[in-house]
């Protein structure tokens, strides 16, 4: 071990018998930090904590298995006393020995005192597995001359650091060993806690851009790069409300993607014959393509979305709006894009390419680049076209969009929001396709400008209070 790696230990193994009293005087910051975990981190997952210290933040996880590392003797004697339903090891987070998979790594204010940081990187891609989220908070820089004068008063433990760095710096670290950014943000403006003044600066005012800069906290959560096999089958959902004059189009121009592609038609409420076109559509049929079609019960495009799903048997899952506005040839990229690990959460984008006359009116355009600004806001996620029809995931990736419901509510009869709001709180990685939009040649819109665009505004506000002003 180097001499700076030994002096580290010998400060952390000085301050291990004062650490716990160090998290009860500072208890509103480790509230905090704790929130933003248990908001990331579901009850009953496994998680592994890299600098685990005296294991506070596993015992408040609920996970279903739970192991601390830390280098600190005096820091693992303390864990292992307070946590003995858990485990833990002494180890260099350079040097990870441990032969086990989990579902959630946590390197908490700990990046800072590692002398590689591209090594223990490095040793932490052996803890996972595909769908494993690494959550890394650190230090902002700026509060170098506030933390040292904490230290002076007492206030905060005393310890060397080898490195401060910046999300730059981390991200190229993550890409060079295994790792991709799904998000990143800053959190906590005001460490200590003053009755209602604390939650509301922190909530609110810590939320808003350039303040936000300031905040004490920052955050990184990445995932493994991940290669899905491509010999996959897909399931293309065409929620179909009075669109009879595209039915036959859509199955002529659906490609054959993966080992199996079926096509799946959701008929909702339609006046000018839509089902019975579907039906005789699906009959006559011969091609390779497998055709399902079914009737919703409920009403709204959400409902007929999850009808569809309900039905399905692929690996992949697609919306494809029967407007045909998205060409379906333009799947592929989709399919390829998922299949190559390229993204988890695939989501079409309207506004890169230029749109076809008519294809979109001035105040939808204008909309949906509001939309696209307070999402990215609000996510930390950039997301160009919330409103697109057209979105791809895996089946087990949908199982964990569809756990968020407890979380958000049933407020989107459209259901875009509904799986986008989803896949942020599932922590999956959004990636956007870009598109090239026709106009429509069959039929009208049935979305309205006016009463809708209302609905959505408000549901915007609805999720800044569930992600944003927490």
């Amino acid at each position: 071990m180097s001499s700076a790696k030994e002096i580290i230990r010998s400060e952390m193994d000085h301050i291990a018998v004062k650490r716990v009293d160090q998290i009860k005087s500072n208890s509103y910051y480790y509230k905090r930090l704790t929130k933003f975990l248990k908001y990331n981190i579901p009850e009953g997952k496994s998680v592994v904590e890299v600098g685990c210290g005296t294991g506070h933040f596993l015992r408040h996880l609920k996970p279903s298995r739970a192991v601390g590392i830390d280098f600190s003797s005096g820091m693992i004697r303390i864990a292992r006393d307070q946590n003995p339903e858990f485990e833990f090891h002494e180890m260099d987070a350079e040097d990870i020995t441990l032969e086990e998979k989990f579902d959630f790594v946590i390197l908490s204010d700990t990046i800072g005192y590692l002398e590689d940081v591209q090594k223990a990187f490095e040793s932490i891609l052996k803890l996972c597995h595909s769908e494993t989220r690494f959550i890394i908070t650190y230090i902002n820089f700026l509060w170098l001359p506030v933390l040292r004068l904490a230290e002076f008063l007492g206030l905060k433990m005393k310890a060397s650091r080898n490195n401060w760095m910046n999300i730059n710096d981390i991200t190229n670290l993550l890409e060079m060993t295994g790792f991709e950014e799904i998000r990143s943000g800053k959190m906590t403006l005001l460490p200590v806690g003053i009755p209602l003044l604390s939650d509301f600066i922190n909530n609110y005012m810590g939320n808003l851009p350039l303040l936000n800069s300031l905040c004490l906290m920052s955050f990184i959560i990445a995932k493994p790069v991940h290669r899905y096999s491509e010999d996959l089958s897909v399931s293309v959902v065409v929620p179909a409300r009075n669109e009879k004059g595209n039915i036959a189009e859509i199955v002529r121009r659906v490609p054959q993607m993966g080992k199996e592609t079926e096509v799946v038609f959701v008929e909702g409420n339609s006046t000018d014959d839509t089902l019975a076109e579907i039906r005789k559509v699906c009959s006559d049929y011969t091609g390779p393509l497998k055709l399902k079609h079914f009737v919703q019960e409920g009403k709204g495009k959400a409902d007929a979305v999850r009808k569809g799903y309900s039905e399905c048997t692929g690996d992949v899952l697609m919306i494809l709006d029967a407007d045909m506005t998205v060409p379906p040839e333009d799947l592929t990229k989709f399919y390829d894009c998922l299949a190559r690990g390229r993204g988890e959460f695939l989501n079409g984008s309207r506004l890169v390419y230029p749109l076809e006359k008519d294809a979109m009116r001035t105040l939808n355009i204008l909309g949906n680049k509001f939309f696209s600004v307070m999402f990215s806001w609000i996510l930390n996620q950039s997301i160009k076209d919330t409103l697109c029809g057209t979105k791809v995931f895996t089946r087990s990736d949908y199982e964990k969009i569809k756990s968020a419901k407890s979380f958000l509510g049933d407020f989107d009869p459209f259901g875009d929001f509904d799986l986008i709001f989803g896949a942020a709180k599932a922590n999956l990685k959004f990636r956007e396709i870009p598109i090239r939009y026709k106009a429509r040649v069959y039929g009208e819109t049935n979305i309205s400008r006016f009463s809708h665009g209302w609905m959505l505004l408000k549901m915007t506000v609805y999720a800044m209070n569930k992600f944003k002003f927490v």
